[in-house]
């Protein structure tokens, strides 16, 4: 099973953390909240919103494209990079990846879920 490596993020994972169960097929957005970090998801995982955005910094190439709508939304983003991803629409493959969540988005409040 591939693992993911979440740097470190002052709010969602202060200590960074190592997800080594991850199923190949499962979203990013999906392993991070089944290990606990709470990346916020406001659209519910359907490609609405940006909330969710992720640069993978290492194992990017080893992730399906995204498809336009991702595109389009990741436009919107905070902190847009070439390795961004909405993570849940990023799903593992069996590569090892390093996640980084960026420390803002462009909601101006939390959703707790």
């Amino acid at each position: 099973m591939p693992r993911i490596i979440v740097l470190p993020n002052t709010d969602l994972c202060p200590d960074g953390a190592v997800l080594d169960d991850v199923a190949t097929g499962t979203s990013i957005c999906e392993a991070l909240l089944a290990h606990d970090i709470e990346i916020e998801h406001a659209c519910e995982m359907s490609c609405a919103c940006t909330t969710c955005h992720v640069i993978v910094r290492e194992g990017f190439n080893s992730l399906p494209p995204s498809d336009d709508l991702e595109d389009d939304m990741l436009d919107k983003a905070w902190g847009l990079e070439a390795q961004s991803r909405l993570s849940c629409q990023a799903i593992v493959t069996d590569h090892d990846l390093v996640v980084e969540i960026p420390r803002y988005t462009i909601n101006h409040a939390r959703e707790h879920h």
